[in-house]
């Protein structure tokens, strides 16, 4: 096993993954469904409704609710989130990421935007909620 299989492994053991229709269920009780996709990526497959556009490089410090930067949706660490990416990897690393920052309700969608798109779940061409 390389290491980076190794790592995605131990995100994922600590993470209740759902599926695309989960998520779905999830966004609609409440949840925070936030997309890291490139710009490019989310062109090519089309936006989430409802998701928050924000960029891998900078998630932590918008999602960590002690966080000075951090996004006015996620105000404490019991706020559910889905973390979404192109086909369900970074997102469980991502997942992985900010549970360890004390967010307790966080999770990734098993086979990502792809998953989300062959369910035949709601995609449009937006504009996107892209928060930097």
């Amino acid at each position: 096993m390389s290491g980076v299989d190794r790592v995605l492994a131990q995100a994922r053991a600590g993470l209740h993954r759902l599926t695309p229709v989960e998520a779905l269920d999830a966004q609609r009780r409440g949840a925070l469904l936030v997309d890291t996709r490139t710009e490019a990526q989310r062109r090519r497959q089309g936006e989430i409704p409802g998701a928050l556009v924000v960029d891998r490089t900078v998630l932590e410090w918008r999602l960590d609710p002690a966080s000075p930067w951090r996004l006015p949706e996620v105000s404490s660490t019991d706020k559910e989130v889905v973390v979404m990416c192109w086909q369900g990897y970074s997102s469980s690393l991502a997942a992985a990421s900010l549970q360890a920052l004390g967010l307790a309700r966080v999770t990734d969608v098993v086979g990502g935007v792809e998953a989300w798109v062959a369910a035949g779940l709601p995609v449009d061409r937006g504009p996107a909620d892209v928060r930097e």
